[in-house]
């Protein structure tokens, strides 16, 4: 394997770091070309200092100046800007992106990214979630491939390697059940941001961890699944498995289950991403089956979490309905962490948007961006303090 030159699309965020420690362990292997953040100017800059590439994006135009100094003994060129961030996914040198960046706002480089022949580590789930059918056509069309991050898509994508046409029954995408697993809807009521983010097993960044918390992370999951896998929403069911050591399972037609085990680390995920199909030896602990004797599964609460419900709904509605689903996620879980909305409202919020905004069932890459533009502003207006 020759040295891969990577562009990590939200390098301060929990999976873009953990990445550049990837990178960092495998230096013959991997290198960074491209590295972006939105707003920690400072750590984009520290990293920057620490792994050169050849040029970084912050999206925060106010910010450029400040970037621009701290390098400017450097050979690294910086630019800024959501223009940006879209045209440097194109750079003839990167032979990877990792999109890691959290939200919608993940859509429009990838799909830059696939039109310019650049495989994609694809971590932004919400990218599949909104445009799973753009996209998942853009990579046939390109013949690029998506290579999934997320632990559970990424334990499917690895129990699949070598079967090729062997039917699948099902896929069963896991859950931990998050900080609040057991709790009543009375117990929820009065739940803080920071309870919330208390993740008994994964370290995640802020939004991730909440959708984690009202079990949206899994409806997210699910649709992400039905495009990376290409099946029809029945195939695809959730199981809550506390420990998080079996990252996701498939069934195929024989009867024969295959699941893909290992500690709740993302780093092996990001790092299997950049290296497929090679396997690297990796420098972090490793899963040993004797510190789980016990392994536990059951179906999840969807009365008390009706956000998975709601995801499952949004997808089989098709058109603009996810991203309908997903915008008004975003807001209601913004307003939640700032202490304007109850834990309880997120999904009271999602719902009336679902049965609210304007339904396009032949929807276009147009109507995905005005949709979520619409929900997002109404929303804020309301929500957002």
């Amino acid at each position: 394997m020759t040295q891969k030159k990577v562009a990590i699309i939200g390098s301060t965020g929990s999976i873009g770091r953990q990445a550049l420690e990837v990178i960092e362990h495998h230096k013959e292997k991997l290198c960074v070309e491209v590295l972006t953040a939105n707003k920690q100017s400072d750590l984009l800059i520290e990293q920057a200092l620490k792994f050169d590439p050849n040029a970084v994006v912050i999206a925060d135009k106010s910010q450029y100046q400040k970037v621009k100094e701290a390098l400017s003994s450097t050979d690294i060129k910086v630019f800024a800007g959501q223009e940006a961030l879209e045209d440097i996914v194109q750079m003839e040198t990167i032979d990877i992106v990792l999109t890691a960046i959290v939200g919608f706002a993940g859509l429009k480089p990838t799909i830059k990214a696939i039109e310019a022949k650049k495989p994609i580590a694809l971590s932004n789930k919400e990218t599949l979630v909104v445009g799973g059918e753009l996209i998942t056509k853009l990579s046939i069309e390109n013949n690029i491939p998506i290579i999934p991050v997320d632990s559970e898509h990424s334990a499917i994508f690895q129990c699949l390697a070598g079967e090729f046409y062997n039917p699948i029954e099902k896929i069963i995408l896991t859950a931990s059940g998050g900080p609040f697993l057991g709790k009543t809807k009375d117990q929820l009521r009065n739940i803080t941001p920071k309870e919330a983010l208390n993740h008994p097993n994964w370290v995640m960044g802020n939004k991730v961890t909440i959708d984690s918390a009202t079990l949206m992370n899994k409806g997210l999951e699910v649709i992400e699944a039905k495009w990376l896998f290409d099946l029809d929403i029945k195939k695809i069911e959730t199981v809550v498995h506390p420990q998080s050591v079996v990252h996701s399972m498939v069934e195929f037609e024989d009867g024969s289950l295959k699941a893909q085990m290992g500690l709740a680390d993302m780093r092996l995920p990001i790092q299997y991403a950049f290296t497929y199909p090679e396997r690297l030896k990796t420098n972090f602990p490793k899963f040993n089956i004797f510190n789980y004797p016990n392994l536990t599964f059951q179906k999840p609460d969807t009365e008390t979490f009706p956000c998975l419900n709601l995801a499952y709904h949004a997808i089989e509605k098709g058109g603009n309905m996810p991203t309908i689903m997903n915008a008004a996620n975003e807001i209601a879980v913004e307003a939640f962490l700032k202490g304007d909305l109850g834990f309880l409202g997120i999904p009271e919020i999602i719902a009336n948007a679902m049965s609210k905004y304007n339904f396009i069932a032949k929807a276009n890459v147009n109507d995905f961006f005005e949709t979520d533009k619409e929900v997002r502003d109404e929303l804020s207006s309301i929500l957002l303090k």
